[in-house]
Parts: C-alpha cells; structure tokens; sequence
C-alpha cells in the first residue's frame, strides 16, 4: 500500500484487505479475482467510498467503479472540508479585560495543522499572549 499504513485503515476494511492478500498470496498473477470477494468490495464501496477501497484493495478504480454501479450502490461523497480563516487577529486582553501595549520586540507565529488537513497561523506580537490553550482546543476539538 505505499507509504500509507494499514492503521489509517477502518477495521473491517483491513480484514477484507488481508482477504485479498491471502487470496493474492495463493493465485497465480493475473487471475479472476472471485464474485464473493468483488462483492465484498463493493459493499466495502458503499461504505468508505470507490478511491480508499480501490487503493487499500489495490483494485482498478474503474473496474470497482464499474461494479458499485452495476450493483446501484450509494457511493458516499468525500467529506467537504470546511473553509479556514486566513487571518485572526488577537487583541491582547489582561485579567481585568484592558488592552495592554504590545512590548517591541517580542513577536511569534504558532502554526497549528488538524488531522484533517486544516491549518490556522497565529501571529502574537507582544509580551501579554491569549489563552493559547484553549484556542488550541478549539481549533482540534471544534463543538459539534
């Protein structure tokens, strides 16, 4: 499977992965992969989509397409990713909630990248800092 580990795998679609492995593992190249297992393949469709199936089970993407519409199977879309901001400025704010002058000087980026591929940059200039914290949780952990 490439650079990819098998981990980043749903459970049931590393059994039916390990399934055509062994089967792989005990036919010659080039042979008629059996109905039961394209069918396994198809439902594993259904569920994680054409792409990751055909890439975990290492099945020709059209082939596998092919069948799912055969079958009228829903394939599910990909999840949509969510815009991110670009820019969020933050006000340095003290107990008493007053605005304090930036120190000159003092200044950093915090780079922050989720599972998902989402990204915020904050740019803190300045010695008094937000509650990074919490605006760290709030960006991997969103409510729901």
């Amino acid at each position: 499977m490439g650079t990819r580990k098998t981990r980043d795998l749903p459970a049931r679609l590393e059994k039916l992965r390990q399934r055509f492995e062994r089967w792989r593992g005990t036919h010659k190249a080039r042979s008629r992969i059996p109905d039961e297992l394209w069918a396994a393949a198809v439902r594993s469709a259904g569920n994680y989509g054409l792409h990751r199936t055909s890439r975990a089970l290492q099945l020709d993407y059209y082939s596998l397409k092919e069948r799912v519409e055969q079958q009228s199977i829903v394939v599910p879309d990909p999840p949509k990713r969510i815009a991110a901001t670009t820019f969020l400025e933050l006000a340095p704010v003290t107990n008493r909630g007053f605005a304090t002058a930036p120190v000159d000087g003092c200044e950093c980026t915090l780079e922050l990248e989720n599972a998902s591929g989402a990204k915020m940059r904050v740019h803190l200039k300045g010695a008094q800092a937000p509650d990074l914290a919490a605006l760290s949780r709030s960006f991997w952990n969103p409510a729901s």
